[in-house]
């Protein structure tokens, strides 16, 4: 009796460590997001041009991230964006992303 139930249970144990490892891979990657957008926000409201900009947010980012960088004379906005794949190999995909904001520094240039 102990090894029907085992037999069930197990693959039930299985999907909750599987979507476990899925949920850690997620909430880390978003993560990076923003820690990526906050980078580039910091760099371009010094004053920084776009490619050192994307250089910084790319550091930090996770692989494959996609960086805007926007806004006006006032206020900068980086965005980071990302699609992963949380369970490897298998087919689903799940797309992150992060925008931070930053204001202009007084002694920064135009917009990159």
């Amino acid at each position: 009796m102990v090894t029907a139930e085992t037999a069930v249970v197990l693959p039930v144990l299985l999907l909750v460590l599987a979507g476990s490892v899925a949920a850690v891979v997620v909430v880390g990657a978003q993560l990076r997001c923003v820690d990526a957008a906050r980078e580039g926000a910091r760099a371009a409201a010094r004053g920084e041009q776009g490619g050192v900009v994307t250089e910084l947010a790319g550091r930090a980012a996770p692989p494959g991230a996609r960086i805007e960088i926007g806004g006006g004379e006032e206020q900068v906005r980086v965005t980071v964006s990302a699609t992963i794949s949380p369970l490897g190999p298998l087919p689903w995909r799940v797309e992150v992303s992060a925008t931070a904001t930053g204001v202009r520094e007084p002694a920064a240039g135009a917009a990159p």
